[in-house]
């Protein structure tokens, strides 16, 4: 998903959490919500669907009957260090689910996220939406995944909370998730986006 410029809702700038969250309620289309502005969300281009799909089905695959579940967009993300609502591609928990005030709406707790780049977004997706994830505690490995090309970087938490980078760009890689123990083809990761030839 794209995020674009705030957009001003009832003549209003500045928003509390509890008036996004009824304005989000209400709308048909989702919002990025961020220290009191409201951003519109666009749809994706073509290739973005089929890698996020691709993903989220081998994820439910390799993790089945695993303690790792996978969650696709429509599952929206809270950080409240820094009062943050957003709706990463996929996201992965290793455990069990935590939610604002329980509320079955806002994960809390996400180990794993993962997100499909665009060109309008991987600036944002890699340098201050990555900062943003870290306020997460549980938060310890980041995929991010061109649609343009055949590249896929994962970043990893260790435990002396450092971060680490591995980068996949051929065809023939495997892609190791650590924090799920699983791994996944990088050609079934691409499959019919016509980015990759087998």
């Amino acid at each position: 998903m794209e995020v674009n410029e705030p957009i001003a809702v009832y003549g209003k700038k500045k928003f509390t959490t509890e008036e996004f969250l009824e304005f989000e309620e209400a709308s048909p289309e989702r919002h990025e919500f961020f220290r009191g502005e409201i951003f519109a969300m666009s749809g994706a281009k073509l290739p973005h669907s089929i890698i996020s799909v691709n993903l989220l089905t081998e994820l439910r695959q390799k993790l089945k009957g695993k303690n790792c579940r996978p969650f696709n967009n429509d599952l929206r993300i809270h950080i409240p260090s820094i009062e943050l609502f957003t709706y990463p591609d996929i996201s992965i928990v290793c455990g069990n689910p935590e939610t604002r005030n329980n509320d079955n709406l806002n994960l809390l707790n996400p180990s794993i996220i993962i997100e499909v780049l665009s060109p309008s977004t991987k600036n944002y997706d890699r340098g201050e939406k990555f900062d943003f994830y870290r306020q997460i505690p549980s938060f310890r490995e980041y995929i991010l995944v061109d649609a343009v090309t055949v590249h896929m970087e994962i970043r990893l938490r260790g435990y002396d909370r450092q971060w680490t980078s591995r980068d996949f760009k051929n065809s023939a890689d495997v892609v190791e998730i650590l924090s799920a123990q699983i791994s996944i083809p990088l050609k079934d990761i691409y499959a019919d986006t016509g980015l990759i030839t087998v």
